[in-house]
């Protein structure tokens, strides 16, 4: 069983399904409301625990109404949340999601997730070097993010950085990550490079290993030497919503099995996630898994 550390944001998704979206200015009819829990990291340590493995989820939420539900829908998934703290005075973060077709738009406030302090990552140093794998994200303080890295690399410990949302990054805190893993866009602006450049280059240009997510192309990634391509796999999507977070998921999952297997797993996965709506609904089970990796061998 992978033991994983995730450290990360927690959101209430406000999620809105309509026929388009509305040109600004502009009022729509929405067809149906959904609240559901999300966050890059809540999603994604909800996908490696139904994965099967034994998560540890570092965060924070506010005193709000949204707070205890948040925490609860950790539990359910046997997520260990010892280190998920309560914030006074502040309210839990909320992401507000649009969703027309297999498209999706997303406004995000941070609330309790910027209040996240390299403090509380300190206070998970035990779990984090325990960890087989630690996975970050960035919808939380940079310095927290940075402080994640740190302490991933002095206890050895491969962390995965997900640069999502995307900022320029220095290129001495990208060397502690095992792997970051951008999309085309989000490479261009970590690396601080014109979008307009090949994505096969700017792997080249990285200072760490780097799996470039792709969409239904599935997956691009490189350690050493030219960059490999993973296809995806074919399924209907109803949903791309928390796509990235299961594939970031399945990754560190499968990493012990070699990159190459881990990023078709994390490929087949997120394939999978778009089948249902909401960021968590198509989240799958190994079982899954399994049968449709049995299904579209490459």
């Amino acid at each position: 069983m992978t033991r994983l550390v995730v450290v990360g944001s927690i959101n209430m998704d406000l999620v809105t399904l309509a026929q388009r979206f509305p040109a600004p200015g502009e009022t729509l009819l929405g067809e149906r409301f959904l609240s559901v829990h999300g966050g890059k990291g809540g999603n994604q340590a909800v996908a490696a625990a139904r994965l099967g493995a034994e998560v540890h989820l570092v965060g924070a939420v506010g005193d709000d109404n949204f707070a205890q539900p948040l925490r609860d829908a950790l539990l359910e998934e046997g997520i260990h949340a010892e280190h998920v703290v309560h914030v006074e005075n502040c309210s839990s973060g909320t992401a507000s999601i649009t969703v027309a077709g297999a498209e999706n738009s997303i406004v995000v406030v941070p609330g309790a997730n910027a209040r996240l302090t390299p403090g509380h990552v300190a206070r998970a140093r035990e779990v984090i070097t325990r960890a087989d794998v630690v996975l970050v994200q960035m919808e939380i303080p940079l310095e927290t993010v940075e402080a994640t890295l740190r302490i991933g690399h002095q206890a050895q410990v491969p962390v995965i950085l997900n640069p999502a949302p995307a900022q320029a990054l220095p290129a001495d805190w990208l060397k502690l990550a095992r792997y970051i893993t951008p999309n085309q866009h989000e490479l261009a602006t970590l690396l601080g490079a014109d979008p307009a450049i090949d994505f096969r280059e700017l792997m080249r240009r990285s200072p760490c290993p780097v799996v470039v997510t792709r969409g239904a192309e599935g997956a691009w990634f490189r350690e050493e030497g030219a960059p490999v391509h993973q296809s995806g796999f074919k399924v209907e999507a109803a949903d791309s919503t928390g796509a990235g977070d299961t594939f970031n998921a399945a990754l560190a999952v499968y990493l012990q099995e070699g990159l190459p297997i881990a990023v078709r797993k994390a490929c087949a996965a997120a394939a999978l996630s778009v089948t249902r709506l909401g960021a968590r609904g198509g989240m799958p089970r190994p079982a899954e898994l399994d049968a449709l990796l049995a299904r579209q061998r490459d």
